[in-house]
């Protein structure tokens, strides 16, 4: 029999929607740290209590509900009872949700999700019956559903995004910094220095940084690093030469962040990416 603390996760490819990685997992002290994605994240509760906080707003998601997260929105993510919770996760990219708006002939623009956790049965089950069709690789039933599952979402759950808060000169000093990060994984600039390269502050500059990120410049680095090393481990590089090319101390470095964020190792995101691409080169 399982011990309560019995923690398992499985990362992979979608075998047949492009730009779209799922999760299955069961968490009981994991943590994810403060983070954001460059896609959506959307799950369907199995078990448990998941407790994160949504841009300073506190959530729980309890069995049988959606989680729905927006892209570059920072979040976290842990047990919300002593039992853990587990999941399905979908992490589709924003072509791809912005696609499916598009055919539904919905505004242009980056959909977006105004409720956090929704309680919707119809589309649970679909999420789940998609999810499993990928875990077994059944293409057609899966892209099929797949698809079905982000449209209905988006006919019953998106909304016009909120205008942007902060001021024309704070909004486009933070632009000017989030492109230096960008630009310095390796070799970051200290605080005072990115505001000095900005125009900006420092002070004013990290109060406006928070509130348009979430997080502070360091943190929202970290994000950064973490989402070049997935790019890197896609490519197939060493994940001990990734660790230097995204900025990371050493490997170690490099796995304490890119668990917390992703909920797997990078060798195992590996593992799974390359299983992947042979099944789609012809391989065995």
């Amino acid at each position: 029999m399982s011990k309560i603390t019995e923690e398992r996760a499985t990362f992979w490819r979608h075998p047949a929607v492009p730009e779209t990685d799922l999760l299955k997992a069961r968490y009981v002290t994991h943590r994810f740290s403060r983070h954001v994605h460059d896609g959506y994240a959307i799950g369907l509760i199995v078990s448990g209590v998941e407790e994160f906080d949504y841009r300073g707003t506190l959530h729980r998601a309890g069995a049988g509900e959606i989680v729905l997260v927006n892209p570059e929105t920072v979040h976290t993510g842990q047990a919300g009872v002593p039992g853990g919770w587990a999941y399905r996760m979908l992490y589709p990219s924003i072509e791809t949700v912005s696609a499916i708006a598009r055919e539904l002939g919905g505004p242009g623009g980056t959909p977006y999700f105004p409720q956090q956790v929704v309680r919707d049965d119809e589309v649970a089950a679909l999420l789940r019956r998609a999810h499993q069709a990928a875990e077994r690789g059944d293409a057609l039933a899966t892209s099929t559903l797949s698809r079905t599952l982000f449209a209905r979402l988006l006919m019953r759950h998106a909304a016009p995004k909120p205008p942007a808060t902060g001021t024309a000169e704070s909004g486009r000093a933070v632009r000017a910094a989030l492109e230096l990060l960008h630009e310095s994984l390796v070799d970051p600039p200290t605080l005072d220095d990115l505001a000095e390269a900005v125009g900006a502050r420092p002070f004013p500059l990290l109060r406006a940084f928070k509130a348009a990120t979430g997080m502070p410049p360091h943190a929202y680095l970290i994000s950064l690093r973490v989402r070049r090393a997935r790019e890197l481990l896609l490519s197939g590089m060493r994940p001990a030469q990734v660790a230097a090319e995204a900025g990371f101390t050493d490997q170690a470095h490099l796995n304490r962040h890119f668990k917390r964020v992703m909920g797997v190792p990078p060798a195992v995101y590996q593992r799974a990416a390359g299983s992947y691409k042979t099944r789609h080169s012809g391989g065995t």
